[in-house]
């Protein structure tokens, strides 16, 4: 991409003022290079059950950020696709995005938004703001329209650590529907199959203050509840040690617990439900 015939120098395009937008670049130099405006021929869709699909992701606000969450099952139909997936990643120091839906375009998608926030800083000299970020990965995804019609639909939700944003209020949460509609949530939200039972148990888990160690395990309960009524969701695997990601943003930037301390805080969730199978009541 980089090289042209001539003697290896780089191409005019290089050299041309433009956008500091790495996908507007592509997509008029080298579009075929973006996976989401491939689509397929007219008349086609992709076969249900044979695209392995990422399930529920989550995230909360506490009291020094942001919080998100996901389980690690793939399914493809009604096999298990995957048991170890991961559906949360860092997009920069103080952004993470976990996806629901078609797996290798939101991997994909993943990725190229770490390289358009990256050459955003680079050319621009400073990094995007939260906002700026969030209008972005909608962007991305009206992108993807075309494959989301014909069954390969990718669902983000985006997290970030907003220094400018009032005290408390500092860990903020982006959700979108598949055209690229972009919604901000207030304290928490969940996306994938097993979303309608992971938003039951943060409504009742939820509140403001959370340390993080009570939005670590309320996170880790709204995934078992999740898991429990929703075959696509993975629990804890005790027997394989495959857990939840769990991480968080703060004004330290983002940051993944360590697999022990969330086997530890899984193990602990899943002793308290031995006595206590539906999980915890809402805290007065």
């Amino acid at each position: 991409m980089t090289w042209n015939e001539n003697g290896g120098r780089l191409g005019e395009e290089f050299f041309t003022p433009g956008s500091s937008s790495f996908t507007e670049f592509l997509a008029a130099h080298r579009p075929e290079l973006l996976s989401t405006r491939r689509v397929l021929p007219d008349g086609m869709r992709a076969a249900p059950g044979q695209v392995p699909h990422g399930t529920t992701v989550l995230a909360l606000s506490y009291r020094d950020g942001v919080l998100i969450a996901g389980d690690r099952r793939a399914t493809m139909g009604n096999l298990i696709a995957q048991r170890d997936l991961e559906k949360v990643h860092p997009a920069d120091d103080y952004t993470a995005v976990a996806f629901a839906g078609t797996v290798g375009l939101a991997l994909d998608m993943v990725k190229l938004y770490q390289v358009e926030l990256t050459h955003f800083e680079k050319i621009e000299g400073v990094p995007m703001t939260l906002d700026g970020k969030a209008r972005r990965l909608a962007g991305m995804i009206r992108q993807n329209l075309g494959q989301a019609m014909q069954g390969l639909a990718v669902v983000p939700l985006l997290t970030g650590y907003d220094p400018s944003a009032p005290e408390g209020e500092r860990g903020r949460i982006f959700s979108y529907d598949i055209a690229g509609g972009l919604y901000e949530k207030t304290g928490f939200h969940a996306e994938g199959s097993g979303s309608p039972y992971a938003q039951g148990a943060l409504k009742k888990l939820y509140r403001k203050g959370l340390d993080r160690r009570e939005a670590s395990l309320a996170a880790l309960q709204a995934l078992y509840d999740a898991a429990d009524d929703d075959s696509a969701t993975g629990g804890p695997d005790i027997s394989r040690r495959i857990f939840p990601i769990v991480s968080v943003i703060t004004e330290d930037g983002f940051e993944r617990l360590s697999e022990p301390e969330t086997e530890d805080l899984s193990r602990e969730m899943v002793e308290r439900r031995r006595t206590r199978p539906d999980g915890p009541n809402a805290t007065p």
